[in-house]
């Protein structure tokens, strides 16, 4: 069966582009997306007609009827990355081909039209290209955009989407976590569990992180940051935050991180951190890891430092970790030279203060 070829995408810059002075008071202290840019992508998609009408244009609302299958059924995915300002000038995008890819992969799971990996590549380059006056200076600032896809049959019908819409917008954002560098805390939910084996676990779409705000809400009256996950089967094994994989590092030097058994996503940043680990000549293993050797290894001093990592918060160390079984703080309850060191290292990729070795970033001039 013959590809068909992707559909050009039409620039259409917005008659109306917020004015210089409101978009720097907006971008003065940006929370994590409250603020977004002047536009979007749009591409409509039918099983008749294939992609099609793929455009670039004034950021507007969506008009849907009340039936909608995304309404009803969920069926939705999305993607999470970020433009970056560079040292030198310009902007560049990090590793938006391993988006595409798992952007495609989820849709797969959904029974959705995988978008070509080339149109969403050059949508997320448009946006960035034609919104980069957003990018904020302040350091440590990017431009999130978040691709997403949705099903826009109007019909209750139990089935799968014969049209979908996808869709890009983008948010100028800060921090994500309020206190910076601080080290975050987590509650164990030993009664809600994110994913199940054979389910949607590896796949990036909106129901995994509707079904986690309990749990979530559970460790904000705890007292915590974050929510960490058990697995659903055994309720022992470590899986991942509530939106962010988990890395541990011990005594030796060595760091560990949950294997990707279809209950775990397929974190970008968690590939990438693993990569420049190795390049460091760390010795990192993907294997289980319980949440009773967790704390019995904090208390030892075996385990040294853990972190949380992900687009959003890019990495975060993790300073105490409670729940009705287990109360235990890691190292010094602030983080450590590992998770310092590679933030630092992923960052300076990123921001293009450091040589690019893995090819990960896509320049916009």
């Amino acid at each position: 069966m013959t590809r068909q070829p992707s559909p050009s995408l039409v620039i259409e810059p917005t008659a109306n582009p917020t004015s210089a002075e409101a978009r720097q008071a907006l971008l003065a202290n940006p929370v994590f997306g409250k603020v977004f840019t002047d536009h979007m992508v749009t591409v409509q998609h039918s099983n008749e007609r294939g992609w099609y009408d793929a455009k670039l244009a004034a950021r507007e609302d969506f008009v849907f009827s009340p039936g909608t299958t995304v309404l009803h059924y969920g069926l939705e995915i999305f993607e999470g990355l970020k433009a970056y300002r560079q040292a030198g000038g310009g902007v560049a995008l990090f590793r938006p081909d391993a988006n595409a890819r798992r952007f495609a992969n989820s849709a797969r799971r959904l029974a959705m039209a995988p978008l070509p990996e080339d149109l969403f590549i050059e949508a997320v380059k448009a946006i960035s290209d034609l919104d980069r006056d957003w990018i904020p200076e302040q350091d440590g600032a990017s431009l999130y955009l978040r691709p997403f896809m949705l099903a826009a049959d109007a019909t209750l019908g139990l089935k799968p989407a014969d049209q979908c819409l996808f869709s890009v917008i983008a948010s100028p954002v800060a921090a994500y976590f309020k206190g910076g560098a601080a080290a975050v805390s987590l509650w164990v939910s030993d009664h809600f569990t994110r994913a199940a084996p054979g389910g949607t676990g590896d796949v990036k779409c909106g129901g995994n992180y509707a079904a986690a705000m309990v749990a979530q809400l559970e460790a904000g009256r705890q007292g915590c940051d974050q929510v960490v996950f058990l697995d659903a089967v055994e309720r022992q094994w470590v899986e991942e935050l509530g939106g962010m994989n988990v890395f541990f590092v011990f005594d030796d030097g060595s760091i560990q991180t949950p294997p990707l058994t279809g209950t775990i996503l397929p974190g970008i940043t968690r590939d990438s951190i693993i990569q420049l680990a190795m390049d460091k000549g760390l010795t990192v293993r993907e294997e289980r890891y319980s949440i009773d050797q967790w704390q019995q290894d904090a208390q030892s001093g075996r385990l040294v430092e853990a972190f949380a990592c992900g687009t959003a918060a890019v990495v975060t160390p993790i300073g105490k970790v409670t729940g009705n079984r287990h109360d235990f703080t890691i190292g010094n309850g602030e983080g450590g030279e590992v998770t310092a060191m590679l933030k630092t290292a992923l960052l300076d990729i990123q921001y293009g203060r450091s040589e690019d070795p893995h090819g990960w970033m896509v320049q916009l001039g």
